[in-house]
């Protein structure tokens, strides 16, 4: 199994673009599968200079219903002109950050007929499922931290029912991709408890100079207790990866544009 990212907040060559969005390049189970694309279509640029050739993907999934993962969409359906796109049933809910900036998906996608919507279990293929885990219990609370989605005229804190997962289970290895996990990294790692998991931990806001240390090293301290190895950034936070990098080690590494991980 390998997984390139494509385009993070940041990158290992200077010649590829770095933003903030996500965008990863899977081979597993024989499929060649795209997760996310990043805020714009620097992740297609990117893609070029790495040598991989978009009209070859086979599926294509978004994580969720925020621009910063879906911003590129439009230029992968320009270039692939076969792949479905795999997006929960919620993914064109209207997000917004507070009541002033929209940041949902582009509703002219809305119209695209390569899209399949999933519900909460959704197999793609052997070895390939996606779950939106919207019916499963929380031991830790949603941090909508600012977001918002509107409905019925009213802004309401974002409770993320378009955030999905992909699990890959291929050969004795079991891997999950997140996107921004915003239903909680630790709610995450406890619903599937993989060996390895990659995506943000969307921790950007906390600062580990003031009390939210605290808050830090318990996260830390929960997902050291799972048999699991993870792969983080985007969402994460600099800071807040540094500071768990000293509890976690070598439990956890960072992803940047550009990287491979072989599984």
């Amino acid at each position: 199994m390998k997984i390139l990212t494509l385009i993070e907040n940041t990158a290992v060559r200077d010649d590829l673009a770095a933003e903030h969005g996500l965008s990863l390049y899977i081979e597993a189970n024989g499929r060649r599968i795209l997760f996310d694309t990043g805020a714009s279509e620097a992740f297609a640029d990117n893609a070029q200079k790495l040598g991989i050739d978009l009209r070859t993907i086979d599926v294509a999934i978004l994580s969720h219903g925020h621009y910063d993962h879906s911003g590129g969409l439009a230029r992968f359906l320009e270039r692939n002109r076969t792949a479905p796109i795999y997006l929960s049933r919620y993914a064109f809910s209207p997000c917004y950050h507070g009541s002033d900036r929209y940041i949902g998906v582009d509703p002219a996608l809305r119209t695209c007929d390569r899209t399949c919507f999933t519900g909460d279990r959704f197999p793609i293929a052997d070895g390939l499922t996606l779950f939106s885990c919207n019916d499963k219990e929380k031991r830790h609370p949603i941090d909508s931290a600012g977001l918002t989605v509107l409905e019925d005229g009213e802004y309401r804190d974002d409770l993320f029912l378009h955030e999905q997962y992909l699990l890959i289970e291929e050969g004795k290895k079991r891997v999950l991709i997140s996107g921004c996990s915003h239903k909680g990294i630790l709610n995450i790692a406890h619903w599937f408890r993989p060996d390895v998991l990659i995506g943000g931990f969307h921790f950007m806001n906390l600062d580990p100079e003031t009390k939210d240390a605290a808050r830090l090293t318990a996260a830390s301290q929960e997902l050291l207790q799972y048999p699991t190895v993870y792969y983080t950034g985007h969402c994460t936070g600099d800071a807040p990866f540094r500071y768990m990098k000293t509890i976690m080690k070598d439990k956890l590494y960072a992803i940047s544009g550009g990287a491979y991980i072989d599984v």
